[in-house]
């Protein structure tokens, strides 16, 4: 056995080859770096740090038997860390890197090791990597959002992978491509702009994605029936449907689980709707190119005038509010003057007069004496 505590570092730093044994119990209160062996471990293992962070690094991955998280400003991987046993989320969010290029920096769960304790400020802020042969739920989540994804039995024999983010797939912050939701194969019909998850696995599997209010599945549907998983296919360039072979919950909180797939011929996943909201006599443009010519330059809906007494509000992905108007078909019938033409109208929005960005918005349209219906368009110049 060969270790060394850097003192100045404040950090427990191992060089050589030492080994937690059956009924050993040890507690890091300081930084592990492991350069050393340190995976053939039983006993428990426990990080803890009442107001501050603490970070596992090093050349090698430790692997721990059991093993508990309690540290106050969260816990950041810096080397893959394995948990063969069971793990306890006490404290804290377990930090691990987003970036494409370093997924392998994952919290590990081998041998189908479960875990406790999770909830909106304990999760894998991150990737998280399971190996076994049970069904798993990903304890992922961003931001102080716990959203798990789970899979069926028998998907990570060869080791599945997953991430959550809570972002707008159009501007991905951790892809080096974007994911654009107006490109659909011809069974999806809409894609959310709030979330998506990553999957890594070339095992066939279902998947179950969670969702919530800050979801706005609204947004897609009203029936969950039409709900959807998605995912984008790489090759096509395309969200493709994954289907719904079930789902529990209602709007503002649910599951869904997709048809079996292999989750490597998809880059992302996220919710999407085989059906629009709007239909019957009214027809929605959701493209809008507001550039002079004459094609798509204002947000135009067909049908409306059927339906005076109306009010079209459009938000942006952070639900801001940009534009509204009562009577909406009137701005449309007067050649789109006084229609949405990818303005900030101001009032009580932002940077009135100003041009919207590029990118995805929803609108919300309430119309007398039916339910509000709602659904996306896009601003492109």
């Amino acid at each position: 056995m060969l270790s060394q505590i850097v003192v100045g570092q404040q950090a427990f730093r191992n060089i050589g080859n030492i080994q937690i044994h059956d009924n050993g119990e040890i507690g890091f209160h300081t930084d592990l770096i492991n350069d050393g062996t340190f995976d053939q471990n039983l006993g428990f293992a426990g990080f803890y740090s009442p107001d501050d962070r603490l970070t596992i690094s090093g050349d090698n991955r430790p692997v721990f038997y059991n093993m508990e998280i309690d540290v106050f400003d969260d816990l950041y991987l810096e080397v893959a860390t394995g948990v063969q046993n069971f793990q306890e989320f006490t404290n804290g969010r377990v930090q691990t890197p987003r970036n494409r290029g370093d997924i392998t920096t994952s919290l590990d769960y081998l041998n189908d090791a479960p875990y406790n304790g999770e909830n909106d400020n304990r999760f894998v802020d991150g990737y998280a990597s399971l190996t076994g042969d049970l069904d798993f739920t990903f304890p992922v989540g961003d931001d102080f959002r716990l959203r798990p994804m789970r899979v069926t039995d028998g998907a990570s024999v060869n080791t599945s992978r997953g991430a959550y983010f809570f972002e707008d797939p159009n501007f991905p912050n951790f892809f080096p491509e974007r994911f654009d939701t107006t490109n659909l194969a011809s069974n999806v019909l809409a894609v959310s702009i709030f979330e998506y998850w990553d999957l890594d696995g070339d095992t066939q599997t279902q998947v179950t994605l969670t969702w919530d209010d800050n979801s706005n599945i609204p947004t897609l549907v009203d029936d969950l029936e039409n709900l959807r998983v998605v995912g984008w296919n790489e090759i096509t360039q395309e969200w493709e449907s994954l289907g719904n072979s079930v789902f529990s919950g209602d709007v503002s909180n649910g599951e869904i689980t997709s048809e079996s797939f292999i989750p490597d011929n998809y880059t992302v996943l996220t919710f999407g709707t085989s059906e629009l909201l709007l239909d019957g006599d009214l027809q929605v443009f959701t493209a809008v190119s507001p550039n002079g010519d004459g094609n798509n330059d204002f947000f135009r809906i067909q049908g409306l005038a059927n339906f005076p007494n109306n009010e079209l509000s459009i938000f942006n992905r952070w639900g801001v509010l940009v534009y509204q108007r009562e009577r909406y078909h009137e701005a449309q019938d007067d050649n789109g003057s006084d229609a949405f033409i990818g303005i900030s109208e101001g009032r009580t929005t932002i940077a009135e007069g100003e041009e919207l960005p590029v990118g995805t918005y929803y609108y919300v349209l309430k119309i007398d004496g039916q339910k509000d219906r709602a659904g996306y368009l896009y601003i492109n110049r």
